[in-house]
């Protein structure tokens, strides 16, 4: 299954003690191919060192980019289908590049892609994806 992962759900994913670490060690694990742009990890980068340690989000990145279940998209057209928060964005365009089966996001910006009948995009939030795999 090949999934884009929103930066709030792999936020709260990393640190061990959280209820949510299973989405990290289910990504460790190989239980989904993680798809990404470099402007996701470079937003990966950003809030990880903000919220936790550069060292911490030099070993997330580290491990992406060294998954074979993991895999740099391309994106060759920009949809701004969300509008009210224009940084999401990057994860929608992943996604339709990607034909992901769905984004995990707990963002309620991601609602409206509901209302949208072409790209379809499934986003789902990160407890349902957990039934999911």
């Amino acid at each position: 299954m090949r999934i884009v992962i929103d930066t709030n759900c792999l936020l709260v994913s990393i640190q061990d003690y959280s209820d949510y670490h299973w989405l990290w060690q289910a990504f460790c694990n190989k239980k989904f191919v993680l798809c990404y742009t470099d402007e996701i990890l470079n937003e990966y980068q950003e809030v990880l060192s903000h919220y936790y340690s550069d060292a911490l989000a030099n070993y997330v990145i580290d491990a992406i980019l060294n998954a074979r279940h993991a895999e740099s998209v391309t994106v060759y057209y920009k949809w701004q289908l969300i509008t009210a928060d224009l940084d999401d964005n990057k994860f929608v365009d992943c996604a339709v590049s990607a034909n992901a089966a769905c984004i995990v996001s707990n963002d309620k910006h991601f609602n409206v892609l509901k209302e949208i009948d072409f790209p379809q995009i499934n986003v789902v939030d990160i407890d349902t994806f957990r039934q999911l795999i």
